[in-house]
């Protein structure tokens, strides 16, 4: 057996089985070793055949005795009971329509016993029981380092497993404890140098992964888990700072008096820039133009709340990139491109770059799959105006357009610029990586690259994914911008959160309704996520609650074209109230629309119901946000009354990381990262030291030749990252 085998080589699998490993993504011998348990049941005080209390569920470890299958008399079903017994006592165990139980269970054994106790305090039983034979420690030491073996002490953990339909936590245990009898894990060469393992006093890979799967007490556990989560964000930091290496060795265009123009430009303005604007400025700035000397691309991210005037921060930086000449030449300006990730959006940016730059002698474009725009038009003075996208195509290749906004049809081939100096991407983790690399490798030179998100990102999360990344926070909103009223209500109180949109709307305003889901629920399902349909919601609106006025429907099922069609009705403010998904846009600006109610609150994450939320924080109108929970929980509504205290999207995130645990801030699936990873990041001190060792590694041995193993592990986690 080797680390690379496929499972079913050594396993005999059900299709259920099959089914349910391909659900989990596990294909090798190598991906069960690193399948590790989402946490570890204990037998104690509590948990003792003794003391048992219906209505609780337990895990028991002792033997059963005694089962027998009888047939009930008055439903004639069939019921095999027995009894379970530890040292403290028995309790009686049944199993319903289960007749093989009694011969199928081992008896007189030491085993393990999970399930919900039924009956009364005086007679209580344990109903439908899972059983796992629990093999002693000293018989066969498989799971147990040479050094413990002598030990005789059973150790009271037990894994349990990430698990689908088809599979159980028992089945990965015997799973392992055959591979570990194999010495697989034995095998695998340790990702992890020698010299940061003596550093950290972090244990060996083989010992770490006996300890994960089988501990013998909850510190060996947790030093396993600690060391596999330094291994998963030490590999992710390495594949970053290799990808920044590699940006530093390019060539970008020189951008001359950026700092002089920058001040022209903020000068000009009607606003003051906060200082958070003005430091995040010169921070590009001092990128186009280093103190070093070193001519190399600037790789930075812009990380700011909703609302806090990122778009002028790259209009700022922009304005400089436009008044340099290209290199040995007397006319013209470097290029700037701009990548917003939907055609609302970009046709949004196109206007207010053209009222940014309107008083410049230059070319602003627009390209979209569907449109192409060009300002200022030759024909009408002061106005933007549709071209032909071969004819746009030229005068970007040719330099004549100094600015582009588009949306992804800007990494197209056909588009090709002459001085490309600087790429700015907007709302950044809604591109790819290649998408986005793919902007950033036009022309003969890197441009300068600044990616942008409105997603506040507690720090050591933001360390971790944009490890290849210099970053600048916006901390503080302009001014005159409103404080927003969020309030917590109840279902049978939305005619408060209808009033004060009806007086909005009385005003000219308009509104979002915010729901968890787009279809109704089946009733014949039990099982179906009972919670409020955009559909059924925009009906009912419409019908019995806002007849009087023009009710719009948004949802990811719809076409992007009538996506489109939606919001750009929304905007233009013939649509009075949207009722939609999560799907409404990120960014896009409605500075009308004043207030928002968010249907099953509880099931988003701060996060996200701070980014819905900041979809009415965009003018001087003083916004108000309903959140409507569908339960009442004390963990939901603790983490609800957190938004309903502070507007800060920072404080948010991180109260968000801290109190919902791994992987469930925003999604193993969107950041690559496993729950172990997640878990390790609200452990500060951690991540600096991955970071530090990872740079100072790729500063030492950059291709990663004297360390293969961790460079399998870097190419792996450089796909498995992709940051969307």
């Amino acid at each position: 057996m080797s680390p690379a085998d496929p499972i079913e080589k050594h396993f005999r699998l059900t299709a259920p089985h099959t089914t349910a490993l391909k659900k989990l993504r596990l294909t090798t011998i190598y991906d069960l070793l690193y399948h590790f348990p989402v946490r570890y049941e204990q037998s104690g005080a509590s948990e003792e055949a003794s003391h048992v209390v219906p209505g609780t569920k337990v895990t028991l470890i002792g033997s059963l005795s005694k089962l027998k299958a009888r047939k009930l008399w008055k439903s004639r079903r069939t019921v095999t009971e027995g009894w379970f017994e530890d040292g403290t006592g028995r309790v009686k165990v049944m199993w319903f329509n289960q007749p093989y139980m009694a011969s199928y269970v081992p008896q007189m054994t030491v085993v393990k016993v999970s399930g919900t106790v039924g009956g009364t305090k005086e007679r209580p039983y344990i109903a439908n029981p899972e059983v796992e034979t629990t093999p002693n420690a000293q018989e066969k030491g498989l799971f147990v380092p040479e050094e413990t073996k002598k030990q005789t002490r059973q150790s009271s953990l037990f894994a349990v497993y990430p698990e689908s339909r088809g599979i159980t936590s028992k089945w990965f245990y015997y799973a392992l404890e055959k591979i570990c009898a194999q010495k697989v894990h034995e095998t695998l060469g340790d990702p992890i140098p020698l010299s940061i393992r003596e550093r950290y006093n972090l244990p060996t890979l083989a010992r770490s992964l006996i300890a994960i799967h089988k501990p013998q007490h909850a510190r060996e556990a947790e030093a396993a888990r600690k060391r596999f989560a330094f291994e998963e964000i030490f590999s992710l930091q390495v594949a970053r700072a290799r990808e920044r290496a590699t940006n530093d060795t390019f060539t970008s265009l020189p951008i001359t008096h950026a700092n002089e123009y920058a001040e022209k430009f903020i000068a000009s303005l009607t606003i003051s820039p906060t200082s958070a604007q003005r430091r995040a400025t010169e921070d590009i700035i001092n990128d186009f133009n280093p103190k070093s000397g070193e001519a190399h691309p600037m790789a930075r991210l812009l990380e700011g709340d909703v609302g806090s005037g990122k778009t002028l921060v790259a209009a700022a930086s922009a304005y400089a990139v436009v008044h340099s000449r290209p290199p040995k030449r007397e006319s013209g300006t470097l290029q700037v491109a701009y990548m917003a990730p939907t055609e609302i959006l970009a046709e949004q940016h196109f206007k207010t770059f053209i009222e940014y730059f309107s008083h410049l002698p230059i070319n602003i474009a627009l390209i979209t799959g569907k449109v192409c725009k060009k300002f200022p038009s030759k024909v009408t003075r002061g106005k933007a105006t549709d071209i032909s996208r071969s004819q746009l195509l030229k005068w970007v290749a040719n330099g004549e357009i100094a600015m582009v906004v588009g949306t992804h049809a800007l990494i197209q081939k056909s588009v090709k610029f002459q001085h490309l100096a600087y790429a700015i991407v907007d709302e950044q983790h809604r591109f790819g990586t290649a998408q986005r690399r793919a902007l950033a490798r036009k022309g003969d030179f890197s441009p300068h690259f600044l990616s942008m998100t409105a997603t506040p990102i507690p720090r050591t999360l933001a360390l971790t994914i944009y490890g290849d990344l210099d970053i600048s926070v916006l901390d503080e909103l302009p001014p005159g911008r409103a404080k927003i009223t969020t309030t917590i209500i109840a279902r049978d109180e939305r005619e408060k959160a209808y009033d004060v949109m009806r007086r909005e709307l009385e005003k000219g305003r308009q509104a979002y309704i915010i729901c968890p889901r787009i279809e109704e629920p089946d009733p014949e399902k039990w099982n179906a996520l009972q919670a409020t349909s955009v559909k059924a919601e925009a009906k009912r609106l419409k019908k019995d609650i806002f007849p009087e006025y023009s009710v719009g429907l948004l949802h990811g099922a719809m076409s992007t074209k009538e996506k489109d069609a939606a919001m750009s009705a929304f905007v233009a403010g013939t649509t009075h109230i949207l009722v939609a998904t999560s799907v409404v846009e990120v960014g896009v600006n409605v500075p009308n629309a004043t207030v928002i109610a968010i249907e099953g609150a509880e099931r988003f994450g701060l996060a996200q119901l701070h980014q819905l939320r900041g979809r009415v924080m965009r003018s001087s109108h003083p916004p108000h946000c309903f959140l409507i929970p569908e339960t009442s929980g004390e963990i939901a509504t603790k983490r609800l009354r957190a938004i309903e205290k502070t507007d800060d999207g920072f404080k948010l995130a991180e109260a968000d990381l801290e109190a919902r645990g791994a992987g469930s801030l925003y999604g193993t699936q969107q950041w690559g990262i496993s729950d172990l990873g997640m878990e390790a990041l609200k452990n500060p001190r951690l991540i600096e030291a991955a970071r530090a060792e990872a740079k100072k590694l790729i500063l030492e041995n950059p291709t990663l030749s004297e360390h293969p193993t961790l460079a399998q592990k870097v190419a792996h986690a450089a796909t498995k990252l992709h940051s969307e």
